[in-house]
């Protein structure tokens, strides 16, 4: 089969506001901009694989990130929120409240992720997931892009989304604790306002942690992250390696060409 590949000039809004680049910003603006990017890419494949056409405009690109919001607010803020406020009475010491709602949350992504990945087309996504890891690990590596090089790599990585995904929910646990109990739609107000805070901090120690990974303390540290993954990355097949290694070839200087 003929591996399509799309090339785009990726322009940021950090480029045109400066202070999209500070710490904390960043990793906002940085979150907000890959659900856009990962949108488009799942409309273009789409339309390889149906061969129709389907163009995502802004308004369309708007409500999709605003139902996919939606329902993260109701399955991983609402549901579990809810859940603790009616068990208070038995939770009265509000540092295991907020521990017991946040393993209530980490429940319900690990369940989610156990559901989405028996779907046979999300399996395969994952699997393209894995692909992308191994031959970013082989490009740190220095070793030549090839299907017998990259192969023998690791599809977990500690830059990983889901690694992200994961820090979120643990830095939540101890951000909401400092918020005291209020009203249950208080609660939630409050748990949903504060997102964008916590998926900011939770960019931050990603790169941080994913610059330290030498150090035993980090390592141990980000094995959670990097066990969320086995749900979301699974092993390719040595097509599925090729499409990763050509993707990222087309963004490579020294490879490409056109963005030279």
């Amino acid at each position: 089969k003929e591996i399509v590949l799309k090339i785009d000039k990726l322009s940021s809004l950090s480029n045109k506001l400066k202070f999209l680049k500070w710490p904390i910003f960043r990793g906002i603006i940085n979150l907000i901009e890959s659900l856009v990017l990962g949108l488009k890419a799942l409309t273009y494949s789409a339309e390889q694989a149906t061969g129709e056409e389907e163009k995502l405009n802004s308004i369309d690109m708007f409500f999709t990130i605003l139902i996919a919001f939606g329902l993260f607010t109701i399955f991983f803020i609402a549901l579990p929120t809810t859940i603790a406020k009616y068990l208070d009475r038995y939770l009265s010491n509000l540092i295991i409240y907020n521990l017991f709602e946040g393993m209530l949350r980490i429940s319900i992504f690990i369940l989610y992720l156990n559901f989405i990945s028996m779907i046979k087309e999300v399996k395969r996504v994952f699997e393209y997931h894995g692909a992308e890891h191994k031959v970013i690990y082989a490009y740190e590596a220095g070793e030549e892009l090839k299907v017998d090089n990259v192969r023998k790599y690791s599809t977990l990585h500690p830059r990983c989304g889901t690694s992200f995904i994961f820090i979120v929910l643990v830095i939540s646990i101890l951000i909401f604790s400092l918020l005291g109990k209020q009203t249950l739609l208080l609660r939630i107000v409050y748990r949903v306002s504060i997102i964008p805070l916590i998926a900011g901090l939770s960019y931050e120690i990603l790169k941080l942690s994913a610059k330290n990974m030498a150090i035993p303390l980090v390592k141990w540290a980000v094995a959670p992250g990097l066990w969320f993954q086995k749900f979301t990355t699974k092993e390719p097949d040595d097509s599925q390696l090729e499409v990763a290694i050509e993707a990222l070839r087309g963004v490579l200087p020294e490879y490409n060409e056109i963005i030279k």
